[in-house]
């Protein structure tokens, strides 16, 4: 499985951006699909994750309402659009895949993307 996460890019605070993540062999509708961020320094961090079931989402303490992670399963693609972005939320983005219950957790995912950075200019 080879996951394609772009999006990323330099923006200010409180703009938005759009991250996706997709992959070509159409695994990622059959899989939990997360999001974790990794900022320079700092151990990798869950941002959000979409079930593959029921499309129920799940949200990192932090987000706090800014971001929205959702899936397109005609597209076999999943996104997360930020909103209110803080230079705290700078960092490498990644997107993976789990069939775990543990959705939070960054060593029960099997299959991750390459990561797209994202960078909050104050």
């Amino acid at each position: 499985v080879q996951l394609q996460a772009s999006g990323g890019g330099l923006v200010q605070a409180g703009r938005s951006l759009k991250l996706s993540c997709a992959d070509s062999e159409r695994t990622l509708r059959s899989y939990t699909v997360g999001w974790f961020r990794q900022a320079p320094a700092k151990e990798r961090e869950f941002v959000a994750a979409i079930k593959a079931s029921n499309s129920f989402a799940y949200y990192g303490e932090f987000v706090k309402g800014r971001f929205t992670i959702s899936r397109d399963t005609a597209k076999n693609a999943v996104y997360l659009q930020m909103s209110a972005l803080k230079p705290e939320d700078t960092a490498t983005y990644y997107c993976a895949l789990t069939r775990n219950i543990y959705y939070s957790r960054a060593d029960l995912y099997n299959y991750w993307g390459q990561g797209t950075q994202v960078t909050v200019s104050s």
